[in-house]
């Protein structure tokens, strides 16, 4: 099918109705066998397939993507049952499909997420949830409409470790908690990503389909796998990239879900490599009671410290980097946390110096927990929610909201100005501007989302 014809068929307005009905009335059983598409065949997304593929009843009926080589080599890692395809709509259109994984880049998580809510399939979409926060709303709507089960790939929603700290902040042991830190360092300094040429397109790629809803321009390697999140037409750089599952997490942690202003600063200091996005930003959030300070360092992978010897921290290289992280600062001690685990770190008693380490000499214990990475058990979880029905972990409600707050740090950066947010209304109050970097103009015919 011609792709005009497809999506004026099945466009935001249309419903896939009989696929819809099919799905939204089955019931499965507890070890039933959930057939998956797979859309989206680069590193991320075979690690993520690899992990679905584990879960009981799993079955990986689709491997699809524009580029050949990541298509072929995932369908025949999935098996000889798994068909290669080059464009997700026939993915979306095959009935014995029941729910995708949906690991492309940044720019096309929204539309694929949105036809397969309308085919009645459930998804498992990595995050950011849309390219922009329009994009986010459009999904959601989406899901909602179509009755579909929709994940968010924020992995440690489902970590036991965040449940903890939760616990131990929510019950006040910590002490009120006004301030909270989340850091995404690394050292790309001196060469960057290196500048590159435009070239030819590789064999085996439609450049084009890549490209999609995201402007018309040549090829470039810079803009292609593994580097595409430093471009403002396909993402929005670690903030939207390791920032929005630290954001998550807070938002888990603290029980709140949105902002009500923010401003930022940075720039591209040392990076002179082509990229949109900052080597350095700082963005500050007012949230109801505490503060939120983002950071992210291209220049330098140190993060900030303190480190306890024997533990395994993200993504550290060094012996003493703590590159990634989030921090609580309560009035009885301090939580320091990543994707492996939590440290609490306890504040002296009135009066008392650190000359002991007698557990009377502060405010409250210490403690500590280790986990590993937690996408096995979100991936558990999505296939519980497609057979039981009931709402994810990390729910595209929950994702959108999560989704918003990197969204919003990129928006305040790019006009320079502090933002106030109209959560209700999904608005930025007073500024035609950086309202407009809300959504975009998207492509033609990728124009569905509005």
């Amino acid at each position: 099918m011609q792709r005009r014809r497809f999506l004026k068929a099945a466009g935001v307005g249309g419903t896939f109705a009989s696929l819809t009905a099919l799905s939204a009335s089955r019931v499965y059983g507890a070890g039933e066998r959930v057939r998956l598409g797979w859309i989206g065949c680069g590193g991320r997304g075979r690690f993520v397939a690899e992990r679905m593929r584990r879960v009981e009843g799993v079955e990986i009926v689709a491997a699809c993507d524009v580029y050949q080589r990541n298509r072929e080599r995932a369908a025949q890692w999935a098996g000889p049952r798994c068909q290669a395809d080059d464009d997700f709509r026939r993915v979306l259109d095959r009935g014995e499909v029941d729910a995708v994984l949906v690991a492309t880049p940044d720019h096309w998580h929204a539309i694929p997420t949105v036809l397969a809510c309308q085919a009645g399939k459930d998804v498992y979409v990595e995050k950011p949830l849309g390219h922009n926060i329009r994009e986010g709303r459009a999904t959601l709507d989406a899901a909602r409409r179509h009755q579909r089960i929709v994940q968010l790939g924020t992995q440690q929603r489902s970590a036991p470790h965040f449940e903890r700290m939760r616990e131990i902040i929510q019950s006040g042991v910590l002490g009120p908690v006004h301030m909270v830190r989340i850091w995404n360092y690394r050292n790309e300094f001196p060469r960057g990503l290196g500048r590159r040429d435009d070239s030819a397109v590789p064999e085996g790629l439609d450049w084009d389909f890549y490209l999609g809803p995201a402007p018309q321009v040549a090829f470039n390697q810079n803009r292609f796998l593994g580097s595409f999140r430093w471009f403002y037409d396909y993402a929005g750089g670690m903030i939207t990239d390791w920032g929005t599952h630290r954001f998550d997490s807070m938002h888990h942690v603290m029980q709140v879900d949105i902002p009500r202003s923010v401003a930022a600063t940075g720039g591209c200091f040392e990076l002179h490599d082509g990229r949109d996005t900052p080597d350095v930003l700082q963005a500050t959030y007012e949230y109801p009671g505490f503060i939120l300070s983002y950071e992210t360092c291209m220049l330098n992978a140190q993060g900030t410290g303190p480190r306890t010897p024997s533990r395994d921290y993200y993504r550290a290289n060094g012996p003493d980097d703590r590159p990634n992280g989030l921090a609580f600062y309560g009035t009885n001690g301090t939580i320091l946390a990543d994707r492996l685990g939590f440290e609490v770190y306890p504040e002296l008693q009135p009066g008392r110096k650190a000359d002991s380490r007698d557990a009377e000499v502060f405010r409250m214990p210490r403690e500590e927990a280790s986990s590993p990475d937690s996408t096995e058990l979100h991936c558990q979880n999505f296939i519980d929610c497609v057979r039981s029905r009931a709402r994810p972990a990390a729910d595209v409600e929950i994702g959108h909201r999560s989704s918003i707050v990197p969204h919003l740090g990129n928006i305040a950066y790019r006009t320079g100005r502090k933002l106030q947010w109209d959560a209700e209304k999904e608005e930025i109050t007073g500024d035609v501007e950086a309202s407009r970097l809300l959504g975009r103009e998207a492509r033609e015919p990728w124009d569905l989302l509005g």
